[in-house]
Formats: C-alpha cells, structure tokens, sequence
C-alpha cells in the first residue's frame, strides 16, 4: 500500500485508511484479527472516536505492538475545554498511547458550534494545550456541513478536515478540497461508501481515485472487506463511460432518499432528530442489534411526533421529502425492533 502526506502535518499515511466504527460490532479477537490483517496489508491510519462504543479499546490493544508504526487519530463531542481534556486523557489511555497523531473535534455542524468551541474555555482550548504537552500531535474536525466546514477551515487554526465524501456526498470537491489544499490541510474521506448504503465497491473507490489529497477512512469489520478494497488500489482502474452511467444511474436513484446529514433541518419544531432517523440503515448494517437499539431507538422514536409541516422540506438544501422518510425509516426501526428487543 502507497503511502502519501496528510496535507502539510508531517504525517504519512496509507492511501486508504481504516474507521473505527464497523468494530464496535466484533468480538475483541475478532476486532483484533480484522486490524492486524488491516496492518499487514499496509493500513497504517486508523479513525475512531471516543463515542465510538469499545472502538478505541479494540484499536489500541490491536495495535499497541506497532504503535510507532501507524498514525492514530480520534475525536471528542464535547465542546467545552474541561470535558475535552477529560476525553483526550481516556483516549490516550484506551488507545494505550502517551501521544495522539490527530485529535478532532468531532461533527462541527453550523457555525454556533464553530465559534462554541473556539471561544476562550472552548474545546479547541483543550485541544491546543494538549498539543503543547506534547500529548497531541495534530489537530482536526470533522463536519458534515461543507459550508461550516469550509468556515473552520478558513480559520487557520485546523491541520486536518475529515467529512463524507462519495460520489452522493460530493459537493466537497466544489469548493472545500480547495481551501483545504491552499490552506495545507489533510482531507480526511469518511462515508466512502455512503455509510454502507451506495455501492459497489469499485465504483466508490475509483471515484475517489480520482482525488488524489483525499485519504477515505472505510468502515470494516471483516478481512474480506478490506482485501477487496486494498485490490482496488493495487489494481487501479480509471472509470470507464459504463462505470459514469452506472453512477449516474445510482445518484438518480438514492439522489432523493440520501440524507447528507448537514442538519440545515435542525432544530425540527417537534424533536424529531431527523438525520438520525434518516440514517437508520446506516446504523444498523454497522452496529450489533444491541448496539442500535442503544444508540439510535431514542432518537427514532422522536419521528413519532412528526406532524407533517414539512418545515424541513423547505429548510432542506437537497429538497428531501423528509416526513415520508421519517415514516418509512420508523417502520423499518419497528420491524427491527421486534426482531431484536428480546
């Protein structure tokens, strides 16, 4: 596996990294054979996240022997310094680390929590004085705003931006990628395949193959996984006229069920959590049975006081017809809930 630079960090990754997510649904020696087979294929970047369940915990015991060798990089939700410093001194002990590649704060979704974290007692606070300890190495967010995360980016005070990015999810390569690059920040490409929900393999990531800045970070659980994905940058193949149609075709079809999650609907007037619940299949394609039900039945059960005055229609950029989606994905959460409940 190519390794290539992360923007103007310092830091040289493999061309493809590995999110942390998908693990949380193994068991430890599962988790463990999947991220050393990851690092004998020449995966030396590794995503996760402190709200990621157990996946700081897989990933640091996995890779404790190779520490030295891979970049690590993790993320808090928090937004005031004195919580964040309390995340970044469990992550360097769940990753079993005394210093931390990249830290992010994670999910910067409107300008409130732009300037939220970045005023004094913020986050970043906590962020640049680990930095100062030596703890952090570099500092990132992530975001799945392109507008707020092109403000971030312009604020100089970011190495690295991680958001989704497929060939749904593209509108970053408008306009973001290029601040990113003049601003010698790493791009980091979460979501390559949709959080699951596009496909294939090979269309996704010969798309992606066309951006060479751009370091995607899929989500695997299995070996099998990742061999497929490695062999697609081993064996490179530019997309074809059937390979654009197909995308085209894919877009046409998902185009008006596919939430970005910018949360440009936020706050619904109800308390429905609306990408939450738009991205129900994500999470449970990704997630053990106990794990979803968990993390996201709160939130799905908000859709039950939609009332259908598609007020997120109109705030939406994409033009979504969100309260038939809310309906749809609420019927899914049931059926799955009756399955797995018990």
């Amino acid at each position: 596996m190519n390794t290539v630079a992360l923007g103007q960090t310092g830091l040289l990754v493999s061309e493809v990294g590995f999110g942390g997510i998908p693990i949380v649904a193994l068991y430890p020696d599962e988790a463990m054979s999947v991220i050393r087979h990851c690092f004998g294929l020449g995966i030396t970047f590794y995503d996760t996240a402190n709200m990621y369940g157990d996946s700081e915990m897989k990933i640091g015991a996995a890779l404790e022997p190779v520490r030295s060798r891979v970049i690590l990089a993790t993320k808090t939700m928090k937004r005031q310094a004195d919580d964040a410093a309390k995340h970044i001194e469990q992550s360097l002990q769940n990753l079993r680390t005394s210093m931390i590649d990249i830290y992010q704060i994670h999910q910067i979704a409107k300008r409130e929590t732009l300037e939220e974290v970045l005023a004094p007692g913020g986050a970043y606070e906590a962020l640049r004085r680990a930095r100062a300890e030596g703890k952090v190495r570099a500092i990132g967010f992530s975001s799945h705003n392109v507008e707020t995360a092109i403000e971030a980016c312009r604020t100089s005070l970011f190495e690295t931006v991680q958001v989704p990015f497929n060939f749904i999810e593209s509108r970053a390569a408008d306009e973001l990628f290029r601040v990113a690059e003049t601003m010698g920040m790493g791009i980091i490409a979460m979501k390559p395949l949709g959080g699951g929900v596009i496909g294939p393999a090979e269309l996704c990531f010969r798309f992606l193959q066309q951006f060479s800045a751009v370091v995607p970070i899929p989500g695997v659980k299995t070996c099998e996984e990742i061999d497929e994905i490695v062999g697609l940058y081993q064996n490179r193949e530019t997309l074809n006229k059937a390979d654009r149609e197909e995308i085209e075709r894919i877009r046409s079809e998902l185009g008006t069920k596919f939430c970005r999650r910018c949360e440009y609907c936020l706050p619904c007037n109800k308390g429905v959590q609306i990408p939450i619940v738009l991205g129900f299949r994500g999470f449970a394609s990704r997630l053990p049975p106990i794990a979803t039900l968990a993390l996201v039945g709160p939130a799905m059960r908000s859709a039950e006081s939609c009332i259908g005055c598609d007020e997120c229609i109109r705030k939406c950029p994409y033009e979504l017809p969100i309260p038939d989606l809310l309906k749809e994905n609420l019927a899914l959460f049931r059926e799955y809930e009756a399955r797995y409940k018990d």
